[in-house]
């Protein structure tokens, strides 16, 4: 494990059209010890192309292609990611999603100083092409398990995690729906807590034909974890989702 190196995971599925924002991203990044895992989710996927064609136009930039005979899946990508990085703290961006060139110096720091293993901030939700809406998502200064159950506010890819603190085998993301929700929720449970930066530092990218079917597909997703990732009782589901559609929908307003 290499002591101040970032290993950043993302799994890659049908992202050639938004793939190389993100690696450029990454590459502006003012923090510069940092190694990049792309993990392809199927051999045949269109992205391979443009991530190998960016590659060789920069050298210099640590990227790390990892290409997956069939489709897995997000979580197993990100699993394999992490499985293959060598770095002290990992970072998520996913394929289609924008970093603030300071990201990584201010969690780094952020974490240093406050001894946080799990850190995450606030985001901006962006158009299709990635440009700023102005809804900007707030975040607390700390969210315990019960927090989170109530307010599911933790985006994949503003989390970054020490494994000096969280060990590897802690973060490895379930294998269902909404897998990231699941692990955070299974890292609080522990009675760990996370710690938010209040401060926009990604752009999430939300192409505007999928947002209705994202909106029922989450209702499923959210309710499921309660009853069956957390395996809560109903009467207790309800509580919890009531919470998370006021917040879910203030989110987005």
């Amino acid at each position: 494990m290499k002591q101040d190196l970032v290993s950043i995971v993302t799994p890659v599925y049908h992202a050639q059209d938004y793939i190389v924002q993100t690696l450029d991203s990454v590459l502006s990044q003012d923090y510069p010890n940092w190694e990049h895992i792309l993990v392809v989710d199927g051999a045949e996927d269109p992205t391979i192309a443009p991530i190998r064609e960016y590659m060789d136009k920069n050298p210099q930039a640590n990227i790390r292609l990892v290409i997956q005979g069939t489709n897995q899946g997000a979580a197993h990508a990100r699993n394999r990611g992490v499985e293959e990085a060598q770095g002290r703290y990992i970072a998520y961006i996913d394929a289609d999603d924008i970093w603030r060139a300071d990201k990584l110096s201010k969690q780094l720091a952020f974490m240093e100083s406050t001894g946080a293993g799990f850190c995450f901030s606030g985001y901006e939700f962006g158009d299709e092409n990635a440009e700023g809406t102005g809804k900007i998502v707030r975040v607390p200064e700390t969210i315990s398990y019960k927090q989170a159950l109530k307010n599911t506010t933790i985006f994949t890819s503003t989390v970054v995690f020490d494994t000096g603190i969280i060990p590897k085998e802690e973060i490895r993301m379930p294998i269902m729906k909404s897998e990231d929700t699941a692990l955070w929720w299974k890292i609080l449970r522990s009675g760990r807590l996370g710690y938010g930066i209040d401060e926009n530092l990604v752009t999430y990218r939300r192409p505007a034909q999928s947002l209705s079917s994202n909106k029922l597909e989450a209702v499923r997703r959210i309710w499921n974890l309660y009853r069956k990732a957390e395996g809560l009782s109903v009467p207790v589901s309800i509580y919890y989702f009531c919470f998370w559609a006021v917040t879910a929908v203030y989110r987005r307003i």
